[in-house]
């Protein structure tokens, strides 16, 4: 996520070397401003972000700090807009929210995505499966809700099949309130552009439903002309917030930009893979800090604490400090990452490793030949073999190599990585960075959750 941007913006602040060097700066501004525009960022966007950190570093004095904290506040101020951030419930549930925009933009994947990141809450979602238009629409909405476990409420649903997208969401809204949903999530039919069909559609959707939130999903590589349409559906039917989908494809980031200055709507969350735990909820201050290269632990502890409880990762330390922690918790371990979402967007949240991220884009932790190999050792294995490492002397590695369709080779490079990481994560238990994380996942679920 703004792997490019986040990048320029470092390389940009360090050619301010010296302190009162006004012709340091004003080359620096000029380098920011070429970069602004490359990535994409609109030349009103980029005016206003140039003169503010241009006054702010003159007033504080020119200086290479200075210079970095004009330049986070200048993009807070730029991303911070009226509205909310994140996901916010109905007083009364269930919480309807109408998701809209152009076909192609990501929208249903986007509703399912939704209803995963609201499912690990522990909130009971209803998905409403509204585009009769598109083909093949309501299965790829039914395919999904059985992925992620989410009841979907569509067509079939009915006692008598219906062609109307609103005779769905009437249905929907009575299966919502008398199944004690939290949230009903309806996916709304979409058009290559902007028409009266659509519109008329939305609104009658909208007149019916009377949303409590109103997302527009926009595509992150449609650039000025994903920020038009949005213009055209919130002048139409009133937007409460931006999704952006597709955001691992742009390198660039500038739309998140021009969309809070621009439309004046707040992005409420960010699509950064095809995964679908790959949802992150959009709040300013967080984006800012990745944004600075400084990472944004406080999310990844959020994600995490949905995942893994306080409860397993005490038990988890222990193992570490024991030397008891085995290839059977290894494994564990994985499926839980896997659970997080794409490993770029993990990585981008740890505090110095964002420049990294870019690295990892095409880590795919469901098709690694080298965690299928490990998962071959394992199912090879006896119980004992699993949980206690040290007991792989020649003839087990050997027995186990065979069994697994590998070569004794890979078995003493797998079994000597594991040992490297076990070490190294015993040493990190040690320092009490886990004690630290555990303590910041039970704040997150003291909370409830996310906002």
């Amino acid at each position: 996520m703004f792997d490019t941007l986040s990048s320029s913006l470092r390389s940009i602040a360090s050619k301010i070397r010296f302190n009162d060097d006004e012709k340091a700066l004003n080359r620096a501004l000029d380098e920011l401003k070429k970069t602004l525009l490359k990535n994409d960022v609109h030349h009103k966007v980029t005016k206003s972000l140039l003169d503010h950190i241009a006054q702010h570093t003159k007033e504080k004095g020119i200086g290479k700090q200075n210079f970095l904290d004009a330049l986070q506040a200048a993009l807070l101020e730029i991303l911070t807009t009226s509205g909310h951030y994140g996901f916010v419930y109905a007083p009364k549930p269930p919480t309807i929210v109408l998701m809209c925009g152009l076909q192609g933009s990501g929208k249903t994947t986007t509703s399912a995505k939704l209803a995963n990141y609201l499912k690990t809450r522990n909130k009971k979602v209803l998905l409403v499966a509204c585009d009769l238009a598109r083909l093949a629409a309501v299965k790829q909405l039914q395919v999904l809700g059985e992925q992620i476990e989410v009841e979907v409420f569509s067509p079939d649903s009915m006692p008598q099949a219906e062609s109307s997208p609103l005779a769905v969401a009437q249905a929907a809204k009575k299966r919502a309130e008398q199944g004690g949903f939290d949230v009903m999530i309806v996916d709304s039919a979409g058009r290559l552009a902007i028409d009266d069909a659509l519109m008329s559609e939305l609104q009658s959707l909208r007149d019916y439903l009377k949303p409590n939130e109103i997302f527009y999903v926009a595509d992150s590589l449609s650039g000025q002309d994903g920020i038009r349409s949005a213009q055209g559906f919130h002048d139409r039917i009133g937007l409460s917030g931006v999704i952006l989908t597709k955001f691992d494809s742009d390198t660039k980031g500038g739309i998140a930009l021009n969309i809070a200055y621009q439309l004046q709507i707040p992005l409420r969350f960010i699509g950064n893979g095809e995964k679908i735990p790959d949802l992150d909820i959009f709040i300013p201050d967080r984006i800012v800090s990745r944004l600075m290269g400084a990472g944004d632990i406080i999310s990844l502890a959020e994600k995490t604490a949905t995942i893994i409880d306080e409860k397993e990762a005490k038990n988890i330390s222990k193992k570490l400090k024991k030397g008891q922690f085995g290839f059977e918790d290894f494994l564990a371990q994985i499926e839980n990452v896997k659970k997080l979402g794409s490993m770029s967007s993990l990585v981008s949240m740890i505090p110095g490793l964002s420049q990294v991220a870019g690295q990892l884009k095409n880590v795919d932790l469901d098709n690694s030949k080298e965690l299928k190999n490990i998962r071959a050792m394992v199912n090879s294995m006896t119980k004992k073999e699993r949980e206690n490492p040290d007991l792989l002397n020649g003839s087990r590695r050997k027995r186990i190599a065979q069994g697994a369709g590998l070569e004794v080779a890979d078995i003493n490079r797998i079994v000597k990585q594991f040992d490297m990481a076990s070490k190294m994560a015993k040493k990190f238990s040690q320092k009490g960075s886990m004690q630290d994380l555990m303590g910041l996942m039970g704040q997150m679920k003291g909370k409830g959750g996310i906002r």
